[in-house]
């Protein structure tokens, strides 16, 4: 069996009994989100010490709205729209992109197999969060909420809810249909409009999940207030 290559940070007291998958964005990588540990760790206290993070690394593809040069992606984005005017945006209006569905389903399987080898490393199922930024979000949503054992928790960080084939379908799957999902996202985000988290939101709520959506004054990035928000929510989730 072959996995994502992935950055791995055991917890340094004990063997874990956690695990925490998270995914990068659009041309970035593992390294984003790992650099984040240090400060996960402060906060977390000694709930920090049984979780084992993992930060896999998307490979390079082309990417069609970036003119077709390679870096690292989980699936190609085929177009998307120009920032939304405020008249669209108060109409509902949100500027989804177009992306390539069959990358989108082989990454999707790639987290199922990082999940799984979890499961045989002993790390239960409902011992499992993954989270996951921007393009790597899209992925997140759709690999826990398919994913046919109960997992912990998932979060969608800046991100968007891609439906696939027809609107507000995907196979998704029992075992994780009371899943506790958290959104987060910045009210400046010029990369993924706040429209699009919304609208996340409200596609996931219409199909019964439990979700809460928390906004913050950022662009497309992490601040310290969500990252306390997060450092709780792990807590929560985990203990």
């Amino acid at each position: 069996m072959t996995y994502l290559p992935a950055i791995e940070i055991p917890p340094s007291k004990q063997q874990p009994t956690a695990s925490i998958i998270w995914l990068h964005g659009l041309g970035a990588s593992g390294d984003d989100f790992a650099a984040l540990v240090p400060e996960l760790e402060k906060t977390l206290g000694e709930s920090f010490n049984h979780i084992r993070f993992i930060f896999p690394h998307a490979s390079s593809i082309p990417v069609t709205i970036n003119g077709g040069f390679s870096m690292p992606a989980w699936y190609d984005i085929l177009d998307m729209p120009t920032q939304l005017t405020p008249q669209q945006l108060a109409k509902g209006e949100t500027a989804e992109r177009q992306l390539n569905q069959n990358q989108l389903l082989a990454s999707v399987n790639e987290i199922h197999k990082l999940i799984d080898r979890e499961l045989e490393r002993g790390i239960h199922s409902e011992r499992i969060l993954v989270l996951g930024f921007s393009q790597g979000g899209a992925v997140a949503y759709h690999a826990a909420l398919s994913y046919p054992q109960k997992l912990a928790g998932l979060a969608g960080l800046s991100t968007y809810f891609p439906t696939l084939t027809a609107p507000h379908t995907f196979n998704s799957s029992r075992a994780n249909h009371d899943i506790d999902i958290q959104i987060y996202h910045g009210n400046l985000d010029p990369v993924v409009n706040m429209s699009l988290g919304k609208k996340a939101y409200e596609d996931l709520v219409s199909l019964g999940y439990q979700c809460q959506f928390r906004e913050y004054p950022m662009e497309h990035q992490v601040c310290y207030p969500q990252i306390q928000d997060i450092s709780q929510w792990i807590v929560k989730s985990l203990s």
